[in-house]
């Protein structure tokens, strides 16, 4: 007999309807029906607009209808699902719905408690770009990914260079999830719905917010050598044309790839921890060997360089060249001593972190991806057993009734509707209908996170109302590269705490915030979490109604052999395809050259589990343990490759650094005017495209030899002149932007407003930054709520400014604070200068 569980699942008797097309809508429907909600997908008459056989992990777990929204009774049946809907997804351009008569805010005056949510390619305030065919390429090159793909890009001389990844939409969909469900929560104390627009556009520039930053007077000391040699070339007059074997000689010793034994590469992470470097080079038998020539490890690296002993400290990023090239050159010996293999084991169970290159076709075919339920079987209608990257987010509790999702399934619209009506929403009683709070308004949060993925899905947390306490060690594990740096995006709107939770009396003011919170979030591996007795049993003592999400780098639903170990963004790109894809090659892999190209994605997933943990508890009083992993998000960022089944023919992504688009009908054209435009359309525009003069006989070509046609034609005239005639006819086409350009055109002085008035690009210039420096960053204006409101955090504080504050708040004298100061376990900063010199 089957056993129903998804009746476990958080969302379970939540319904939503999915109008949504492409990756992006999709995919936030997908997300939500694997929390266990009710969803019905609709489709044209011709069926989804993208045919790929992704649309088989998109729709799991849906009922698909066909319903023609241009005729009036397609337009009363899609009428009739909305009205019994709790959640409405649409991903068009703006107004487009609202001209096909399904007005989201006249739906919404009628039922204040729906909430609608709009995933449009740009803001429907963007007067210059609204009207834009918005394909995943368009965005990309309009915000400035294709010419911002790293300092290797840079020094080879590629620019533009095009991704396959599709950044806006994973991006979008894991923002739009998570809204979409703080909304929820919400509505259970308020009974209010909301609408909700997410821009694509602005999606991507928040997922690249660490790359958009800029601090004025950087010091030298946070220089790399790859930045050193593009700025010598740039004053020299030199040509960016490093080949990728000179470009490697340019990397940290532990931030590349090393060849192993078996002739695979192995990726090693160990940069800016306090133990990592050294645990790794006493693995490889060579520390003592270098500690004998030199090297050093400065016992406090927040001291400015001047003050250091020497010009190394081990665990510093970046190490000076003298050292960088010294270490790996003896690295690369031994390295060749084992195979790749054997290297993974050796690292990930002594608790630092690398990882073997692999493809995408053998990270789906995994034994640790399958046992883990990152990778799952799901018996596709259309495909048949088929594997499908798992659940995005879970709750510990109920994740393992994710692993079986529903295939897709198409059904009558009568069918789809008796569904619908079966399930009967309860909603609170409205006692304000002109709540304006935010989402999470009296929320307090405990953040005991590092790096990127967990504080920047805290960082997410506070733009709606959550008061956020960052609590860090008395002294650092990190470097300030990884904490001072990364810390001004996401530390924004938190107040930071120093103290010393291994010590009896750190541990003591630990469980006091521990007891005064709603919600404790934290990265790290399990074994990590039961050590610090944040486990279920353990925290449950504590504080039984706390909620705890964890956000690690492997771990999916159920255990795997890799799940303790620990790693970065950049070890889970090397596991799972994103860097031989974007190198092209085993033998030269490049990270894909964003930073927290996954990272930050996966913050947006751990506020998604939060807010699903949140409803749950108003929803049933079941307190349940929020989880997600740089790995799981890893299957929603490779979404159009990520799936395999039997008749599947070669796994032959676009992959390298020369390779210009998907295919001829997308992809980047040299034209008269010397630079490059994309080109973006598919195979439904063909017929239109033929009927313009310059295109004449595209539709007769066979595919192969569309590129040479095309590229003649583009040829012939400026990018601008394109452009032009492409938008008038309604066709796909950008010149590439870049962030720098983003970032001088859409700037403003700081006025504590967070953006969103101001359409698809939105800088905010921090000229008093409690640094010192003068910082422009992007504001945090991707979610756009009609009736709630959304904040805009302060700039990010010095760490261990508001230590004695909080001690004050849980109860300590000014005498049981200064002891504490004096015993070092508490602090209130790590170093003299916000940002070490």
């Amino acid at each position: 007999m089957v056993v129903n569980t998804r009746d476990k699942l958080p969302l379970h008797g939540v319904k939503v309807v999915d109008f949504g097309q492409y990756i992006a809508g999709p995919a936030v429907a997908m997300i939500l029906g694997d929390l266990g909600a009710t969803v019905v997908h609709i489709d044209p008459p011709g069926g989804p607009l993208w045919q790929s056989p992704a649309n088989a992990t998109l729709n799991r777990n849906k009922l698909i209808v066909t319903i023609d929204l241009k005729s009036a009774e397609g337009l009363e049946q899609a009428l009739a699902l909305i009205a019994e809907a709790d959640i409405v997804i649409e991903n068009f351009r703006p107004g487009k719905l609202e001209a096909l008569k399904i007005d989201f805010a006249g739906l919404r005056q009628e039922r204040p408690e729906l909430i609608t949510l709009s995933i449009p390619g740009f803001a429907s305030n963007d007067e210059e770009r609204r009207e834009l065919r918005a394909y995943e390429s368009i965005i990309a090159a309009s915000s400035g990914v294709f010419t911002d793909m790293g300092l290797n890009r840079v020094l080879m001389g590629v620019n533009p260079s095009f991704s396959p990844l599709p950044l806006a939409s994973a991006y979008g969909a894991m923002l739009a999830a998570s809204a979409a469900v703080l909304a929820l929560q919400a509505r259970e104390r308020t009974g209010l719905g909301d609408h909700i627009e997410v821009p694509l556009a602005s999606a991507v520039m928040e997922g690249l917010c660490y790359n958009s930053i800029q601090i004025d007077g950087l010091p030298a000391r946070y220089i790399t050598q790859r930045e050193q040699e593009i700025a010598r070339r740039r004053v020299e007059g030199l040509p960016m044309n490093l080949a990728y074997e000179e470009l490697q000689e340019l990397l940290d010793p532990f931030y590349r790839s090393y060849l192993c034994k078996d002739g695979r590469m192995f990726y090693v992470v160990c940069p800016s921890h306090k133990h990592h470097a050294k645990r790794c080079l006493q693995a490889l038998g060579i520390y003592e060997e270098l500690v004998a020539d030199g090297l050093m490890e400065e016992e406090d690296t927040y001291l400015p360089t001047s003050e250091w002993k020497s010009d190394v400290s081990l665990g510093v990023y970046p190490l000076p060249k003298f050292w960088a090239d010294k270490i790996a050159a003896r690295m690369k010996q031994v390295f060749l001593t084992r195979t790749a293999k054997e290297w993974e084991r050796i690292f990930g169970r002594g608790g630092f972190p690398g990882a073997p290159q692999r493809w995408l076709q053998e990270w789906i075919n995994d034994d640790h991806a399958e046992t883990a339920g990152l990778m799952i079987d799901v018996q596709d209608p259309e495909y048949g057993t088929m594997i499908q990257p798992g659940p995005v987010v879970w709750l510990e509790e109920s994740g393992e009734a994710a692993l079986s999702p529903v295939p897709r399934r198409w059904v009558p619209f009568s069918s789809a509707l008796d569904l619908l009506k079966k399930q009967k929403t309860k909603l609170p009683r409205v006692t304000d209908p002109n709540d304006r709070s935010g989402w999470l308004e009296g929320v307090r949060v405990l953040d005991l996170c590092n790096v990127i993925a967990g504080p920047h899905s805290v960082y997410y947390l506070a733009r709606f109302g959550a008061e956020v306490i960052k609590l860090d060690p008395a002294s650092p594990l990190y470097d300030c590269w990884n904490t001072v740096i990364f810390g001004m995006s996401h530390m924004r709107g938190k107040r930071s705490a120093l103290i010393d939770i291994k010590s009896a009396e750190g541990r003591k003011a630990f469980e006091a915030l521990v007891k005064s919170v709603d919600v404790i979030v934290w990265n790290a591996p399990d074994n990590q979490v039961r050590q610090m007795g944040l486990d279920a049993d353990a925290l449950a003592k504590i504080n039984p109604d706390a909620i705890f999400c964890k956000l690690d780098c492997f771990s999916g639903v159920s255990r795997g052999p890799r799940t303790d170990y620990v790693g970065y963004d950049d070890l889970v790109q090397a596991a799972t395809g994103i860097m031989l894809r974007f190198g092209g090659s085993m033998h030269e892999p490049e990270e894909h050259a964003h930073v927290g190209t996954i990272d930050v994605m996966c913050g947006f997933g751990g506020a998604l589990a939060v807010a699903a943990a949140l409803y749950q508890k108003l929803k049933t009083s079941r307190i349940g343990r929020g989880r997600t992993s740089l790995s799981a998000n890893s299957g929603l960022l490779q979404i159009p490759f990520c799936y395999d089944y039997r008749d599947r023919g070669l796994f032959n992504e676009p992959s390298g650094r020369y390779v210009p688009g998907y295919d001829a009908l997308t992809r980047f054209y040299y034209t008269a005017s010397g630079d490059y435009l994309l080109f973006s359309s598919n195979e439904h525009d063909v017929p239109s495209l033929d009927g313009l003069e310059d295109f004449k006989g595209i539709a007769s070509l066979p595919k192969d030899e569309r590129d040479a046609f095309l590229s003649s034609i583009f040829a012939k005239d400026t990018s601008q002149a394109w452009l032009q005639k492409l938008h008038a006819a309604g066709f796909g086409a950008a010149i590439c932007d870049n962030i720098d350009a983003l970032r001088s055109r859409y700037s403003r002085e700081a006025d504590g407003t967070n953006g969103i008035d101001r359409g698809s690009y939105s800088f905010s210039t921090y000229t008093d930054h409690p640094s010192g420096h003068v910082v422009t960053q992007l504001d945090p204006y991707a979610i756009r709520p009609s009736r709630s409101a959304i904040v805009s955090p302060p700039p990010a504080e010095k760490y261990g400014a508001s230590t004695v504050t909080v001690l004050e708040e849980l109860g300590y004298t000014t005498d049981e604070i200064e002891r504490l100061l004096a015993d070092g376990v508490v602090s209130e900063s790590w170093s003299t200068e916000y940002l070490p010199s």
